[in-house]
This record gives structure tokens, sequence and C-alpha cells, in this order.
């Protein structure tokens, strides 16, 4: 009988550590809904935020980017954004997820979507987060990277005027972690609150 439940306890521990598909998040605000995916033991967005608030933006000001990608935020913006029971991920949430996945040197590759990112540099989307590369802004003179990269803000401070966040490029397999300034306007994902 104790080893039926270690088995068990070993089979479903695989599952979380692998992606599981979660229920559908309808934001209240406005009705939008998001995928969502369970990696380990949290549960993530499975895509962009995409709500509309002063300190975001869409991609090039169109709003068929922020269909695709989301919007972009400031820091400021981005620890407000999250829906009622969702939270901006910090720092240490972001190392749980790499761990979960294999690791940081792994991550970018494992968490990128299958599509959508130039010159071949898809990923293998193993867990279903379907990270794609939203760009970002790091003034008001334009924005950068459509295709090639996104970078997503965590909670975490950093000195003054800097704030930790993540990017991935489209050919690396590994996940950056950086120190940005909180006036950038980058992508964010949403994490389940415990």
């Amino acid at each position: 009988m104790s080893q039926n439940r270690l088995l068990i306890a070993a089979v479903l521990s695989a599952f979380c550590a692998i992606g599981i598909a979660g229920e559908e998040l309808t934001d209240s605000r406005d009705g939008k809904r998001y995928r969502t995916v369970e990696i380990g033991s949290q549960t993530w967005m499975a895509e962009n935020l995409n709500y509309e608030a002063d300190g975001s933006k869409c991609y090039e000001n169109n709003s068929a980017n922020c269909e695709k990608y989301g919007r972009l935020y400031n820091w400021e913006t981005a620890k407000k954004a999250c829906p009622s029971g969702w939270h901006l991920p910090s720092r240490s949430e972001y190392e749980a997820l790499d761990k979960a996945v294999g690791g940081e040197g792994e991550a970018g590759k494992k968490l990128k979507a299958k599509s959508g990112w130039n010159n071949n540099g898809n990923g293998t989307d193993d867990f279903g987060f379907s990270a794609l590369p939203g760009g970002d802004s790091y003034s008001d003179s334009g924005f950068y990277g459509i295709g090639n990269s996104g970078s997503w803000w965590s909670s975490s401070d950093g000195k003054s005027i800097y704030a930790y966040n993540r990017y991935i490029y489209y050919n690396f397999s590994d996940v950056t972690k950086y120190s940005g300034t909180k006036s950038y306007l980058l992508s964010v994902r949403c994490i389940r609150n415990n």
C-alpha cells in the first residue's frame, strides 16, 4: 500500500514538473481571458498581460501588437497591473520557475513558444509557458526587439532607479537576468497568489 502511494506521489510530482494546462483566467476588470499553466508548484499565466492601464502601451502604439504580445508596462504600473488573486512575480519566484524547467541555462529554450520568434529562434515550449518576443521600449524615442526578444518585469526592486527583470533572446537557450530602469516598458506575466 505504501509503495502505491509513493508511486502515485511520484507520478503527480512529474505531472506538476512538466507543466499542466490550468484553468482559464478571466480578468473581471475588462473581461479578457488568459490561459494558465502549472509548472512545479506555481500557477502562471500562459500569456502576457494585456490590461490597459496608465503607464502601459502597445508596441509601436499598435493595438494588434497588444492582442498578440500583451501590453508593455513601466515598473510602477506593472506592480499593480495583475488581476485580483494574482501578482507580479518576485525574482525568487522566477528562479523557482527556472529550476522547475531544468535550470537557467535551458529555461529560455524550454519556455519560448514554438513559433513567433525570428531567425528560427523558436523554443520547445515544453511546459506550456509560451513566451513570445514582445519587444520593449527603453525610452520615449522608440520600441525595440519585437520578434527577437522578450523582457518581463519582476516585483523585486533594485537600487534607486532599477528593478529586476528577465530577458529571453531568440538565439539563446538561457534566460538572462538584469536590472532595468523602472521607466522602461516591458511585458508582464502574472503568477497566482499562494
